[in-house]
């Protein structure tokens, strides 16, 4: 089974507390930590959550156009995706991400266009642009304070 979720089935990952402002992210064998820089209290153990949320739409579209160069016989040598961001406030979030795709060649412009449709149609980025549901629950076998 793929760790993506299809339609028919959900899939699981799950953040655990280890201290400070540290939690580690699980999902199967998969293991990420995720902490909080200095200057935010935290001790700089792996990435922020909006670093990883900003990793996952550059390494979606990295992955996307990665795709798109292995069926056009295009080099992926020196491939890499940049993304900058910056944040906006009332509610605090990422307000922009400006995602760059580098690649060793130029492409004809009916290449470019193409592989920009497909970069723009990543799963992450279209989880952002078609904002998926997001329920939050307490369960409600935890204690009460």
């Amino acid at each position: 089974m793929k760790r993506e979720a299809s339609r028919e089935c959900t899939v699981r990952l799950t953040a655990t507390y280890q201290g400070g402002t540290r939690y580690d992210i699980t999902n199967g064998k998969h293991h990420v930590v995720t902490d909080q820089p200095v200057d935010d209290g935290g001790n700089d153990a792996g990435m922020s959550p909006v670093e990883l949320f900003i990793g996952s739409v550059a390494s979606c579209v990295a992955y996307f156009v990665g795709q798109f160069c292995a069926r056009h016989h295009i080099p992926q040598d020196g491939l890499a995706v940049h993304a900058d961001w910056e944040m906006a406030e009332r509610p605090h979030r990422v307000g922009t991400i400006d995602i760059t795709i580098h690649l060793s060649q130029h492409l004809p412009s009916e290449l470019k266009e193409r592989l920009l449709k497909v970069a723009h149609g990543c799963t992450v980025h279209q989880s952002v642009a078609m904002m998926p549901r997001v329920d939050i629950k307490l369960n409600p076998l935890a204690p009460h304070g």
